[in-house]
């Protein structure tokens, strides 16, 4: 039975997934912010200005209204930056459609209250949406999922009917969807990797080694799994592939936006200039902020995410950042089990 979707932004990842669905013969329209954005899909079936080079499905439509969009959907997924989400959702909630269940595939933790997108959609959609809500996470860059190259993802819910219900419409031959009940540790795997992925570019922009990198990499997940488990998530979710899976992609992928600023920052780029270059947004500047303070607030020791955050926001030389970390009192590894 054909599903009608929506996909609420027409960014990189809004569009690959939009790209997902209409290919599987599913009714399909995108918001996009940008008219001229909508007008490429819809005279051109490709989005020059995010997705480039990515032919879309003939009956892929694109709207700059909210209202046309969502009529009559039955799958809602909202993949605007998550410094708008509140906005955007906010002036989209009275028109989605009662019975429709709503899928966040962005990653990223609000500056101004720290909550995660599951708590900023359920801060402003209506209580009776609340139970249909789920998460989409896992290492899955854009252009990748649009060439229809093998994937795998994890969509969480609080209710296990949701996750799979969302499950099936997703999965392709190429796209593998795994389900989960942890919410926390689904979004914050996602949000938190883009940090620590700023964090291994700088190293790499800065000219150090494959050492760093791993270095950098596991313990960067040793202090995301501390305060996801601070949070509730089961710390076995981050060693999955909300987790490590999405971390690995991140710190490592060329395709990757957050290793690309970090790199940027190693070479001695200020962010404000390394921001003016970019077009597509890099979650994890945004989430840099969030990250440092969150865990403050929860008195969770995280010192990548530390050094990140004053490299991006205290211009803080990258080679400091490294003596920092380097210099930091010596202690024990230890690992999280049930």
């Amino acid at each position: 039975m054909t599903i009608r979707a929506a996909v609420i932004g027409a960014g990189a990842w809004g569009t690959a997934l939009a790209h997902l669905l209409a290919a599987k013969d599913e009714e399909v329209a995108i918001w996009a912010y940008e008219p001229e954005v909508a007008a490429q899909i819809g005279e051109h079936h490709e989005n020059r200005t995010y997705l480039p080079g990515i032919a879309l499905p003939a009956g892929l439509r694109a709207s700059t209204s909210l209202a046309d969009v969502l009529g009559g959907r039955e799958l809602v997924l909202c993949v605007a930056p998550s410094h708008v989400l509140r906005a955007v959702m906010t002036e989209a909630a009275p028109f989605l459609p009662v019975g429709a269940t709503v899928v966040s595939a962005t990653k990223g933790i609000e500056n101004e209250t720290l909550m995660t997108m599951s708590e900023v959609l359920e801060d402003v959609l209506p209580l009776s949406c609340h139970a249909r809500l789920a998460f989409l996470s896992g290492p899955s860059f854009a252009r990748e999922v649009a060439q229809m190259q093998p994937t795998a993802v994890t969509v969480a819910s609080r209710f296990e009917r949701v996750a799979e219900q969302v499950q099936r419409s997703l999965a392709t031959p190429y796209l593998r969807v795994y389900t989960s009940t942890d919410v926390a540790g689904v979004e914050l795997g996602g949000a938190l990797k883009n940090v620590v992925a700023i964090g291994a570019g700088a190293a790499s922009g800065l000219g150090l080694g494959t050492n760093a990198r791993a270095a950098l990499i596991t313990r960067g997940l040793a202090e995301m799994t501390r305060l996801a488990v601070k949070r509730g998530a089961n710390p076995l979710t981050l060693a999955g592939l909300s987790g490590i899976g999405d971390l690995v992609l991140t710190c490592t992928g060329e395709l990757s936006r957050n290793r690309a600023v970090g790199e940027k920052l190693g070479q001695g780029m200020k962010l404000a200039d390394i921001v003016r270059e970019m077009h597509q947004v890099a979650e994890g500047v945004k989430t840099a902020r969030s990250a440092y303070h969150l865990a403050r607030r929860e008195e969770v020791d995280m010192p990548i995410a530390e050094m990140v955050y004053r490299m991006l926001y205290e211009d803080l030389p990258v080679a400091e950042a490294v003596v920092g970390l380097m210099g930091r009192k010596l202690g024990k590894e230890t690992h999280y089990a049930l």
